[in-house]
């Protein structure tokens, strides 16, 4: 069983290091994988936070890279509509 669960981890681990590729939030991925790989929201929040926990100062950065670019897209979007309304 401990071969089994570690590689199964292992296995989770992978899936949000993909996810994490794509800019995903925490909760995208847990959406994700639960819809694509049929893998329990618990089982990859706790993978996740184990990561998070080995991985403080890539997650720091990871969150402050995200929260950015969120701020550059509202923004984005908020011109566009400023600018829509002006046509």
């Amino acid at each position: 069983m401990g071969d089994t669960s570690a590689s199964y981890i292992h296995m989770v681990q992978h899936l949000i290091e993909k996810c994490l590729i794509f800019r995903m939030s925490k909760d995208e991925c847990m959406e994700a994988l639960s819809k694509h790989a049929n893998i329990k929201p618990v089982i990859t929040s706790t993978v996740w936070n184990e990561l998070e926990k080995e991985n403080r100062e890539f997650f720091e950065s990871y969150s402050e890279t995200s929260q950015l670019i969120q701020k550059i897209i509202s923004d984005h979007q908020a011109n566009s509509s400023d600018s829509d309304d002006h046509k």
